[in-house]
């Protein structure tokens, strides 16, 4: 099974960082930092974010 980032994620589905983090409400910062594995994202937001992008959880690899 293939698997893509969660910035892969992101553009794939068309969004600007800013964007995401609008309909989230969470900031931008936030958002990097997931992308980048400097933070954890809850399940919560995991499951916002998959929502968002119309994608699997299981798709997704986080760092």
């Amino acid at each position: 099974m293939l698997k893509i980032t969660l910035t892969a994620a992101r553009v794939n589905a068309g969004y600007s960082l800013e964007e995401v983090a609008k309909k989230i409400k969470k900031n931008k910062g936030t958002i990097i930092n997931w992308e980048k594995g400097r933070t954890s994202i809850s399940i919560q937001d995991f499951n916002k974010l998959c929502e968002l992008y119309k994608i699997s959880k299981d798709y997704i690899i986080c760092p």
